[in-house]
């Protein structure tokens, strides 16, 4: 059975669930057993180690850069149809989305990613944090902080042709391939360092081709399908949002989609790998100060990432992938405020009892 066959089985609205579901697994297994996350690798650098956290994310970044990199060249996809492409974009919301996101994810101790996995298998602190963080996005995108969030992206905004990166240096795809080498071969460096598993590698790597793969799927859904399709790869932010309100919302109200089954198949798929890796378990909090922190963090990357355009892995990879500006802007602000949050509120308290690391 053909692609198009498959959609014309199932309807449009279906199969673009099914393929963000089957995406959706395959990531949750591979990001569970790597333990991807971008907030424990920022803060290896922050302590003045390189290691195994920040070999696994290199390796999963550069793959995903190569991965999608190399399917453009092949003519698999063509980023024409991108949104972030070809639209405006805030470098305001860019910096101080992205430093609240950093900020928010040092609280909580893990990326947006990472606290879906982690909920998946038992993390209730994962699980409360990750509520606030879909509750704020939708409240951001949609609701009453929306117009916050319009104010500050229109602070100092640039067209669609100063985001494009490559064409703004002129190195095209194969130049771009060549600079994710160097990030990958720094990744394979580390993880020999740091003696990181093959499985782990392996894991990393598939991180990356998920991005990959998710690019390639909604912009050929989007070449057949009757009704607009949006081209995008992996993000956790408007999904988590859109999941929470097909879930909460009458039914028939609202429609599956890629995002919508995205959600499900990463619970899905990190629950299977920690099942069969003996890694459930029920964790909560130590006190209500722990709980406060967790609420914070969740509240910020949710508004943040808004701003942003994008989380971890929807801005600082998928949007890293095809090489916008705002992306790029979005990833290294995430980095600056999350060591500075482990800088001037983690460190002066870290002689005492700090909570257990969420991002285990």
């Amino acid at each position: 059975m053909s692609f198009d066959d498959a959609m014309e089985w199932l309807g449009e609205e279906y199969f673009g669930a099914l393929g963000g579901l089957l995406i959706g697994v395959v990531f949750g297994i591979v990001a569970q057993r790597s333990r991807f996350c971008l907030r424990a690798s920022t803060l290896e650098v922050a302590h003045g180690r390189l290691g195994d956290r920040l070999a696994v994310w290199l390796l999963a970044f550069s793959t995903a850069l190569i991965a999608t990199q190399g399917i453009i060249l092949l003519g698999l996809f063509d980023t024409g149809n991108v949104r972030q492409l070809n639209n405006p974009g805030s470098l305001s919301g860019a910096v101080i989305g992205g430093l609240m996101f950093g900020c928010g994810m040092t609280l909580t101790r893990a990326c947006a990613s990472r606290m879906l996995v982690l909920s998946a298998t038992g993390n209730l602190r994962a699980l409360l944090s990750g509520l606030v963080f879909a509750v704020v996005a939708q409240a951001s995108l949609r609701g009453v902080l929306s117009p916050l969030r319009a104010a500050v992206n229109d602070l100092w905004t640039i067209s669609s042709a100063e985001r494009d990166l490559l064409a703004l240096a002129g190195a095209g795809h194969g130049g771009a391939i060549l600079f994710a080498l160097g990030w990958l071969a720094a990744g394979l460096v580390l993880a020999r360092r740091n003696r990181v598993s093959g499985w782990a590698g392996l894991g990393a790597a598939g991180v990356g081709l998920t991005v990959a793969a998710a690019w390639w799927f909604t912009h050929r859904m989007a070449a057949s399908a009757f009704d607009p399709v949006t081209v995008h790869s992996l993000s956790f932010t408007a999904p988590s949002s859109d999941f929470l309100m097909l879930v909460l919302s009458p039914p028939g109200s609202t429609r599956w989609t890629f995002d919508t089954g995205l959600i499900p198949g990463v619970a899905l798929g990190s629950f299977v790998a920690g099942l069969l890796g003996r890694d459930l378990k029920l964790e909560g909090f130590n006190d209500g100060s722990s709980m406060r922190r967790y609420i914070a963090g969740g509240f910020m990357m949710g508004f943040g990432s808004v701003l942003a355009g994008g989380c971890a892995v929807g801005a600082g990879v998928s949007g890293a992938s095809i090489f916008v500006l705002t992306a790029w802007l979005v990833l290294w602000s995430m980095w600056i405020g999350a060591v500075l949050t482990d800088l001037l509120i983690d460190r002066p308290t870290r002689l005492g009892s700090p909570e257990p690391a969420l991002a285990r």
